[in-house]
């Protein structure tokens, strides 16, 4: 056999493991395997409060309603990417979030009507081909029986692809809340985030897995 086919094999071989190391990817995993290790994030219940009639205005900003401003709580941005479990951008689908007030209140009629009608309470926003979706609300604040949680759902078209809650790390609230506590390491490193200071308010990076 020619003596250059061991150098030609070893010189292939460090090429990929230079391609996997400049990508972030680790030398024992495979390009093909790296495409599919990625977990869809865990689904949570929907909860009692979802909008039974979506309000007028239910855009990416619910501290503003119409022209009311909301000036409670700490000012949050929530922000991400949607992706297949191959780390695609799922472009088109559509993110919704819905959170109760600064007071624990909901806008809807299961919670009694008491919600500030100056906090939107709802947004949705249609992701492009980056897949990144942006809101800005307030950091979630807790009510009788439950931390603080912000819902979120995803739809590609007429499907529904996800529904799960949004937690704040190191929340004490978290450790008394039954719906956190069910939940195993893995699926609360998923969904439980830190709400970090930045120069317009708190910023909370939730990348979304789905199944497609």
């Amino acid at each position: 056999m020619p003596s250059s086919h061991p150098a030609s094999r070893r010189s292939l071989l460090a090429q990929g493991a230079g391609w996997m190391a400049l990508s972030g990817i680790p030398a024992w995993l495979s390009p093909a395997m790296a495409q599919t290790a990625l977990r869809p994030t865990p689904s949570q219940t929907e909860g009692p409060f979802y909008p039974i009639a979506l309000p007028a205005d239910h855009d990416f900003d619910l501290l503003r309603n119409g022209s009311a401003a909301y000036n409670k709580g700490q000012v949050a941005w929530v922000e991400g990417v949607v992706t297949d479990t191959k780390g695609t951008p799922v472009s088109g689908a559509v993110v919704e979030i819905w959170q109760c007030d600064h007071e624990g209140n909901y806008h809807h009629p299961r919670d009694g009507g008491k919600a500030d009608p100056s906090f939107q309470g709802f947004g949705r926003v249609a992701v492009g081909k980056d897949g990144r979706y942006r809101f800005r609300t307030m950091k979630p604040a807790p009510y009788t029986g439950r931390t603080p949680h912000i819902h979120v759902k995803v739809r590609l078209d007429r499907k529904e692809l996800l529904t799960t809650q949004l937690y704040v790390a190191g929340d004490p609230g978290n450790e008394r809340d039954a719906l956190w506590r069910r939940l195993d390491d893995r699926e609360r490193v998923a969904l439980t985030r830190a709400f970090a200071p930045s120069a317009d308010g708190m910023r909370a990076e939730f990348p979304i897995v789905v199944q497609a």
